[in-house]
């Protein structure tokens, strides 16, 4: 009688999942999956979409996932789990992707727009390991894209931004730097930014479905509704999220780091190294904040990120 898995391990990749079943893109083809049990286990990581895995293959049903292979790079956000701030004893964290070399940060030039979260969601990719590009889209519904292009750019030296219009084609040729063969980009952003549009226009055909935004308020609808690795005939890779509207803060001190740099130089200059930037004298930030080289906005943001973080990476330290 024939054995349901084979006996050899063969590499793919996690296309899709939902609930436990997983789609393994490998270079035979496809095939569904589910987890081997010691993934079950308190300590394992899960597999998600663009991580590699070694897989038993079932010629006759559902494979069986045995081995989750090193990370190069991995998004993650925090989990409550549904409660409240104020109610939540441990926290968890969520991985959303793995496996990429740039995070397309997408938000749309109209209501939606929204400069401290996209400075958030930059702090969360320089955390991953991968390089941030905002992608502004909607270019032909502003009347001046280059603005916010200037106020994107002045958040972080690290990260690449441009304004879009999926419809017009305006500035997706500047995109075509990121898409070369054996690359790797994720997604993320509010829903009805355009996500699945501009991956229709770099793809040349429709290849995912696209929604229309409510008028009233500028905010979409969620139109992809689980993560996808979809691959181009040119050989890049697009992990598509659903919209994320808000992310949080946790276990991102060196993502805070890199998009704060001139905020870390003005405290190193501070005349005590335990200065609280309040009543001190000597204080560097207060005298960058008196005299305008440091933005209120930009200090306050700073702070409340920071405290988010040590917030959440003191929880997540107790489930640990």
């Amino acid at each position: 009688m024939k054995k349901e898995h084979e006996n050899v391990l063969l590499r793919g990749r996690i296309s899709e999942m939902q609930r436990k079943i997983y789609t393994i893109e490998y270079d035979q083809g496809s095939v569904k999956a589910q987890l081997s049990g010691h993934f079950y286990k308190k300590t394992m990581d899960k597999p998600v979409v663009g991580d590699y895995v070694l897989f038993y293959k079932n010629t006759n049903g559902i494979s069986l996932i045995k081995e989750l292979l090193k990370r190069k790079s991995i998004l993650k956000r925090p989990d409550q789990s549904g409660h409240l701030a104020g109610y939540v004893k441990t926290m968890k964290e969520q991985v959303l992707a793995a496996n990429f070399d740039y995070v397309f940060i997408m938000d749309s030039l109209n209501q939606n727009y929204n400069i401290n979260r996209i400075m958030r969601y930059i702090t969360t990719v320089l955390q991953s390991g991968a390089k941030p590009v905002v992608v502004l889209t909607k270019a032909d519904l502003c009347d001046n894209p280059d603005y916010y292009v200037r106020e994107v750019k002045q958040v972080s030296k690290q990260t690449d931004v441009f304004a879009i219009s999926a419809v017009t084609g305006e500035g997706l040729e500047a995109l075509k730097p990121y898409m070369r063969e054996e690359t790797t980009i994720v997604f993320i952003g509010s829903s009805g930014v355009g996500k699945s549009t501009l991956v229709n226009a770099m793809a040349g055909k429709e290849i995912m479905k696209t929604s229309q935004i409510r008028v009233d308020d500028a905010k979409g609808r969620h139109t992809t509704t689980h993560r996808q690795l979809i691959t181009y005939p040119s050989g890049v890779t697009i992990i598509d999220s659903p919209g994320i509207r808000e992310i949080g803060m946790c276990d991102v001190e060196e993502g805070i780091e890199h998009t704060f740099p001139d905020i870390l130089e003005l405290k190193g200059q501070c005349r005590f190294s335990d200065c609280k930037h309040k009543t001190e004298p000597g204080c560097a930030i207060k005298q960058a904040l008196a005299d305008g080289t440091l933005s209120r906005n930009r200090w306050n943001l700073y702070c409340n990120l920071t405290n988010e973080n040590d917030w959440g990476t003191e929880k997540l330290a107790r489930r640990r």
